[in-house]
């Protein structure tokens, strides 16, 4: 992969950098501001070192058109913040206000685009309309620097098609991104623990078919535990389940005893009389699931407290440990507990030779919503379905546009 060593090199140079600003928006209002910190660092070098510094990224999902809700001017404001430096904004990403501004930038300056996706080139399947929109910004400077982690797996014009237009390079934060990655893939100091939850199984067959037989213990939580459980014959209540990814769970429990990694489900559920805050909730062992008040209504919404001990217990004892997707309804304070102790346990413990990462999307946002920082981990990844893609072992478009 094609990286720089001294961005002393880009001065007084314009240097586009694609990073991944998605961050979650209430309104006009950011309420995570873990992505825009986490690509603060290669915005802030570039520029230390008299790069003309252009960002570019997408919000949300917009329709290939200008859409107020989803404009990245908020953005611009936390970003300067960040990088402690003012930051011009243009007001649209290839147009007559990027191009005069991009124009106008002095050593040292940095401009964030609008929001990448307000053009139907940026997400085309077309490759000829993919690549104009990738000519178009690619006009504006000389240098392309991929930064943003999160978006690597997508065949996008500001991700894949642009690197055949300029030099390119990968920025800081993917270059950090893949040296865990592949660690963890190539390297992992064991024991390796890999936790995985969120609500589909779907969602993990693939780290799941690749992991198995490259970890040491695989620990299961979230909603996707009741196809586990369903696979073992367990009554479930009224608990997500998906019932056409029973075989495959068979066949990794199957794998498992064939010498693959140890698979530790849950020994007890906190089940819940409906999907609310304020549900009423019993803690129930996994063959009694259905003997709550609520009897076959209920549905689980949290591993309860002894299988969070034991699985706590399992990362403590871990060299390695590699986390994706909450153990319950983290959102809901009463079903927050599972994934508050799998969190407690991957904290840092001052030995320099463990590595605990946690996988991006909610997991990301789990922690941070239970009080933790940042720091308190190895890695926090800033790409949740990259970082999943990366580790099952599928080749990543924006990875193979730097070589």
């Amino acid at each position: 992969m094609r990286t720089y060593s001294d961005p002393q090199e880009f001065a007084h140079r314009t240097v586009l950098v694609r990073s991944d600003l998605n961050v979650p928006m209430d309104g006009t209002t950011i309420t995570d501001r873990g992505r825009i910190l986490a690509s603060a660092g290669t915005i802030r070098e570039l520029a230390e070192a008299g790069a003309r510094v252009i960002v570019m990224s997408h919000l949300g999902r917009p329709k290939g058109e200008p859409d107020p809700q989803y404009s990245l001017a908020p953005v611009a404001a936390e970003l300067a913040s960040a990088i402690g430096r003012d930051v011009v904004f243009a007001t649209d990403t290839v147009g007559d206000d990027a191009e005069a501004k991009a124009a106008a930038l002095s050593d040292g300056q940095v401009m964030l685009l609008e929001n990448l996706r307000f053009n139907p080139g940026e997400t085309s399947k077309d490759d000829s309309e993919r690549a104009a929109f990738a000519a178009e910004l690619a006009a504006l400077a000389e240098v392309f620097v991929s930064d943003g982690f999160g978006v690597v797996h997508r065949k996008q014009a500001s991700v894949y098609d642009i690197a055949s237009l300029l030099p390119h390079y990968a920025g800081s934060l993917v270059r950090t991104e893949v040296e865990v990655s592949d660690r963890l893939l190539n390297s992992p100091q064991r024991p390796f623990s890999v936790v995985l939850g969120g609500s589909k199984v779907s969602d993990k067959l693939g780290v799941i078919d690749n992991l198995i037989d490259r970890a040491d213990h695989l620990l299961i939580g979230g909603g996707m535990v009741f196809t586990f459980l369903s696979a073992l014959g367990h009554d479930i209540g009224s608990s997500l389940v998906e019932r056409d990814r029973v075989d495959d769970v068979k066949g990794y429990l199957e794998r498992s005893r064939n010498g693959g990694a140890t698979i530790h489900l849950p020994t007890d559920i906190v089940m819940a009389a409906s999907f609310s805050a304020d549900a009423d909730h019993w803690v129930r062992p996994v063959d009694a699931l259905e003997s709550t008040p609520a009897g076959s209504a209920a549905l689980g919404l949290d591993i309860g407290p002894d299988t969070a001990a034991a699985y706590a217990e399992v990362i403590a004892g871990s060299a390695t440990v590699f986390w994706n997707g909450p153990m319950g309804v983290f959102e809901f304070p009463a079903f927050a507990s599972g994934t508050k102790t799998v969190a407690e346990a991957l904290t840092s413990t001052g030995d320099p030779e463990r590595l605990t990462v946690v996988g991006g999307g909610d997991s990301a946002a789990a922690v941070r919503t239970l009080g933790f920082a940042d720091e308190d981990f190895g890695h926090i990844s800033t790409g949740g379905g990259a970082s999943l893609e990366y580790l099952e072992g599928k080749t990543l478009p924006g990875l193979v546009a730097l070589g």
